[in-house]
């Protein structure tokens, strides 16, 4: 007999739908939903009739849209595709790629989320009037790769006609990024700004933005000589647009190599190898030289300071010093103007950007950006001109000046009242997650080490050492059937230059003998005869460790198709730990898709550690999390908070914590505590307030058992669509790292790049 359940209407309080739409992150959605939408109630919060509620509230004050909806933290990317950077007029949705690369950038650097809009329209007005008509969905506009000297209209009319911040990155992000140079550059050779001589070949957008925000700064006009496809830009001249005759000089200057004459600064915005020795020859001692054009800038770095060694130099390309790129600048300059509700981006806000950046510049560099750019001593001088892009003080600097110019010259309707609350909201924002991998990958690149693959000929792999080589990593070593890599590369288009292929089974037998007596020397006492070596050493991975063993590669990397046990072996017999280390413990990294980082262990190696053991992987994974420039934050986890519960688990969890205390007195870490209250900072203030990780939380868990650590991490990853980084192997004497079983091409590269810089150091 079935039972029939009455349905009941759900009751739907106005206070209730109304904090539903507020609470956490304004709004729903930013790419995934921001709230909950797992029950009939949830749904019914989210739609129809609990929606409602804010609708009516936004409708009798439309400033309520950034309370109930996404509209703060959303900027419109907006492009017309008729000045795509390199590429030309390729039209509205060619640029689309571009568009949604730059929101990206937004999410990346600024944890802003972005539409990308691309129109197909070329009339100005019309362009125009759609702009304006999207202002209720957006709380920004980012105007994209629009040609001049229709850009400079539609901008000043877009900022005339609308209440939110306007921005057309080609123009000011070059222009605000190159001024807090030339300001560092001109204090490095002791010349005076409204003093200087400027040239400036190009008179696009970014030319003429760089040009206003320049005579801001101090550049006396006249002192500016601009040149474009057809000659100077001079008051003869009759084919000059309004835009560019305010530049025009009435100097007596023919061409650029007499406007080159004692000047003190050039600024390049357009063509590649335009400027000659010989122009450099002309300009004034201690020059300085922003040769922006990309991707060859106008002269080569090296060409430029053959030349003139006493050159300042700047280009917009990342393998050279003081790059000139504009990430820097706009995903900061919006996230300020945003978080105050400025109604524009105006004069004082770029500026204050620029004064941030300049500042920034001089400031002690964080040891995790040094070690992103090969551990070189980054200081203020004439090859650092300007912050790193991995620099993540960025946001917590520019964004605040931004936001308290937009305060102090009228623009903002929100105020900050308390900056260092904004300054950990900021960095919220963001997680941790962009200062991981990043400056991992940066430093690797400026390193790269052998690295050897047991398992080469599989696609993976090989697409991967691809990679490596494409991206300048490392140096792939491939072990395998030396016929199947080949096919499997010619049948996949992967071409892989400079690498090196070994078919263990091909090799002499004086180089398999060498290896086999090492081998033997190694293991006799525990049981493995020269036979034994000799066969144990046609496998791979023993090959592989052997190869890292005797320095003729820095890592191995395997484990893509064979099971963690059957890999760890080998190396723990070959390589072995590294000294002072009584055991080796795996970790996994798990970002969520807030960009929250958090560290695991141990979830690969120790089944069933006790409290000592425990304390040698809490020592292990401080140490890596550090590798990683985060400070942990550690909960040694359980089922019981602080004695609520006996039993066996926790006491060892306890000792454990105490054990830690003792031997690192300076490391943050708790327990015995359940995983949820670890990570819940209002519930740890509520109940425990005395915890070591009441203030901040837990951002590393130690699990009491390889059980519990391994299944919440695979969980993590293929329920709650979060990211993982790992297994990193730790206390190995060399790197050796054992990929997930069916491990993603990005997995594979994001493993090497930790393994080179762990071989780098």
């Amino acid at each position: 007999m079935s039972i029939r359940i009455p349905f009941v209407p759900l009751k739907i309080r106005r206070e209730d739908a109304l904090a539903y739409h507020e609470q956490g992150q304004p709004g729903k959605i930013e790419v995934v939903p921001t709230k909950m939408l797992s029950s009939q109630l949830d749904l019914a919060l989210a739609y129809s009739p609990g929606v409602a509620e804010p609708c009516k509230e936004i409708a009798e004050n439309p400033e309520n849209a950034y309370r109930y909806t996404s509209k703060g933290n959303l900027v419109a990317v907006i492009s017309n595709g008729t000045a795509v950077l390199g590429l030309g007029n390729i039209g509205a949705q060619a640029s689309k790629p571009v568009m949604e690369g730059k929101g990206v950038l937004f999410k990346k650097f600024a944890g802003i989320d972005v539409f990308d809009i691309e129109i197909d329209c070329s009339d100005p007005q019309e362009f125009i009037r759609i702009v304006k008509s999207l202002e209720p969905t957006f709380g920004g506009i980012n105007l994209e790769d629009i040609k001049a000297p229709e850009c400079f209209v539609i901008e000043q009319e877009l900022r005339k006609q609308m209440n939110i911040p306007v921005m057309h990155d080609d123009q000011h992000g070059t222009a605000i990024i190159s001024s807090a140079a030339l300001l560092n550059a001109l204090e490095i050779v002791k010349k005076k700004i409204d003093e200087i001589k400027v040239v400036v070949n190009g008179a696009g957008a970014a030319a003429v933005a760089c040009v206003k925000l320049y005579i801001e700064l101090g550049v006396k006009k006249e002192n500016i000589v601009m040149n474009d496809i057809n000659g100077i830009l001079h008051v003869d001249r009759e084919d000059l647009d309004d835009m560019r005759r305010v530049f025009a000089t009435s100097r007596p200057v023919a061409n650029l190599m007499e406007a080159m004459k004692d000047a003190d600064m050039f600024l390049g915005l357009s063509v590649g190898n335009v400027l000659t020795p010989d122009h450099l020859k002309q300009m004034a001692p201690d020059p300085i030289i922003f040769a922006l054009a990309n991707p060859e800038p106008e002269i080569s770095y090296e060409l430029a300071i053959a030349t003139r060694p006493d050159a300042i130099m700047a280009t917009g390309r990342s393998d050279h010093p003081n790059q000139v790129n504009n990430v820097l600048g706009f995903p900061y300059i919006f996230r300020g103007a945003m978080d105050v509700r400025a109604t524009e981006i105006n004069e004082a806000m770029k500026l204050a950007a620029v004064r941030a950046l300049a500042q920034l510049t001089k400031e002690p560099v964080p040891e995790s950006v040094n070690k992103a750019y090969n551990d070189q001593a980054l200081v203020f001088g004439r090859t650092y001109l300007i912050p790193k892009p991995l620099d993540p003080r960025l946001i917590t600097t520019v964004s605040p000046a931004v936001a308290k110019a937009a305060m102090d010259s009228g623009v903002a309707r929100l105020s900050v009242a308390d900056w260092e609350v904004y300054h950990q909201q900021l960095e919220k924002r963001v997680g941790i997650n962009q200062k991981l991998m990043s400056p991992i990958i940066a430093q690797a690149r400026r390193q790269p080490k052998r690295v050897v693959f047991a398992e080469a000929d599989t696609y993976k792999i090989l697409k991967a050492a691809q990679i490596l080589v494409d991206e300048h990593i490392a140096f792939p070593i491939l072990l395998g059937d030396k016929k199947k890599i080949q096919q499997i590369m010619e049948d996949n288009y992967i071409e892989i230059d400079r690498c090196e292929i070994i078919d263990v089974t091909e090799q002499p037998e004086e180089k398999l003998e060498s290896y086999a007596q090492m081998l033997y020397q190694k293991r006799q006492r525990k049981g493995v005869t020269l036979y034994d070596a000799r066969k144990m050493i046609l496998d791979r991975n023993y090959y592989g460790a052997m190869m890292v063993h005797a320095n003729e590669a820095d890592a191995l990397i395997s484990g893509l198709t064979k099971e963690y046990a059957r890999i760890i072996r080998p190396a723990l017999q070959v390589i072995g730990v590294e000294p002072g280390v009584n055991r080796v413990a795996g970790m996994y990294i798990i970002t969520n898709t807030k960009g929250e980082s958090y560290f695991f262990a141990d979830t690969t190696v120790n089944a069933n550690p006790t409290a000592d053991e425990l304390v040698d992987i809490i020592g292990l994974t401080a140490r890596k999390v550090r590798f990683f420039g985060i400070e942990p934050r550690m909960a040694v986890l359980s089922y019981s908070n602080f004695g609520s519960v006996a039993g066996e688990q926790p006491e060892k969890a306890l000792l454990a914590v105490q054990k830690a205390k003792q031997k690192y007195p300076n490391l943050i870490i708790d327990g015995e505590i359940q995983a949820n209250v670890a990570l819940d900072t209002q519930l740890l203030q509520e109940n425990y307030p005395f915890s070591d990780l009441a203030e901040s939380g837990a951002n590393t868990l130690i699990f009491p058992e390889l059980t519990s650590g391994n299944i919440s991490y695979k969980l993590l990853q293929e329920i709650g669509g979060n990211e993982a980084i790992g297994p990193i192997l730790m206390g190995m004497k060399k790197p050796v790292h054992v990929l997930q079983l069916g491990s993603s091409i990005r997995e594979i590269v994001n493993m090497v790049a930790i393994a080179v810089v762990e071989a780098q150091r």
